[in-house]
């Protein structure tokens, strides 16, 4: 089974709609794995449907190396992004994961994509459970 994390921070509610869209796309033939920063975050991304959840630091840098994929803003490998909660220990450890990472990129951190069209959540969202589909993501 593939195992996914989404990470997120704040209120959650990136987080808790790619785990919404995952399951959806998915059903139960994939992990869910719910990383946030914060037990708001936690707590959204579980009523979402993801399988566990585990918040803070610690958990972070612990999970990111035993999933196959970790998704979420393009904010979680950036260093004191998300107003602070992504610590530079949580964006080191996503960022070194041999995970493959599958980031959306919503400028929240003034970090701008050279080339990137802006879209709604929702279309991103719908175009990463599309890469999933296309790839190997256990490589």
């Amino acid at each position: 089974m593939v195992r996914i994390a989404v990470v997120d921070g704040q209120g959650g509610g990136i987080g808790s709609t790619i785990v919404k869209r995952l399951r959806e796309e998915f059903g139960p033939r994939i992990e869910i794995l719910a990383l946030g920063t914060n037990s708001a975050a936690t707590t959204a991304m579980m009523k979402a449907r993801a399988n566990k959840g585990a918040t803070g630091e610690n958990a972070i840098i612990r999970n990111t190396g035993k999933v196959d994929v970790i998704v979420g803003p393009l904010s979680i490998v950036l260093a004191n992004g998300m107003l602070g909660e992504l610590t530079p220990g949580i964006a080191e450890a996503i960022a070194s994961s041999a995970a493959r990472k599958v980031l959306i990129p919503i400028n929240q951190e003034g970090v701008e994509i050279a080339g990137f069209q802006k879209e709604p959540l929702p279309h991103l969202i719908d175009k990463v459970v599309e890469y999933l589909k296309t790839v190997d993501v256990r490589r």
